[in-house]
């Protein structure tokens, strides 16, 4: 049995009633694939620009690497310079605790000088109160017996003069002896050569 062109008409309208819900889903569909194209295309422009970001971003982030590096670098310098530092201080500190003995011996031997000092100048004030006792003695006892002594030795020296005038001139007569007999000496050794030389 085939179906004519009214069997199909009526066919139609009978589905008709239960097709239209299906065609108001399926606009309603295609207007939420639309939107969601819409949506879509958004997302894909932020994800492209965030991706554009994130590429910013990750060569912002070598960039830093490298400075990091640079200052992970310039650190350790500085660690070194520091460490360096610290023994130049530690060196300087032993210099200073040597020179702090050093003071201290310092001022011991000037506590040793100081007393010494004080000693000597005890020894001075005693030795010019004995010059000054030697002084006063001088003065008033061996001047006035040196006085009369040379005044006693004048009268002596004139009579003593006159006894060694003689024996000046004996003296004198010696000594020219004396002087002749060396010439003698040396005439004799230089003929006495001579003749050693001649024979």
């Amino acid at each position: 049995m085939s179906l004519t062109k009214e069997d199909l008409m009526a066919i139609a309208d009978l589905f008709q009633p239960m097709l239209q819900p299906i065609k108001e889903d399926l606009q309603e569909l295609k207007n939420d694939t639309k939107a969601l194209k819409s949506d879509v295309q958004m997302l894909k422009d932020e994800v492209h620009v965030l991706k554009d970001e994130v590429h910013v971003l990750k060569d912002e982030v070598h960039v830093l690497k490298d400075e990091v590096h640079v200052l992970k670098d310039e650190v350790q310098m500085l660690k070194d310079e520091v460490q360096v530092l610290k023994d130049d201080v530690q060196v300087l500190k032993d210099k200073v605790q040597v020179l702090g003995d050093d003071v201290q011996i310092l001022k011991q031997e000037v506590q040793m000088l100081n007393n010494d000092m004080q000693m000597i100048k005890g020894d001075v004030a005693e030795l010019k109160q004995r010059v000054s006792e030697i002084e006063l003695t001088l003065e008033n006892v061996t001047n006035r017996n040196i006085k009369i002594i040379a005044e006693g030795h004048l009268d002596l020296s004139r009579r003593l003069h006159e006894a060694l005038k003689v024996e000046n001139e004996r003296e004198i007569i010696a000594i020219r002896v004396n002087i002749l007999e060396g010439e003698l000496q040396r005439m004799k050794a230089q003929l006495n050569s001579d003749s050693k030389i001649l024979i």
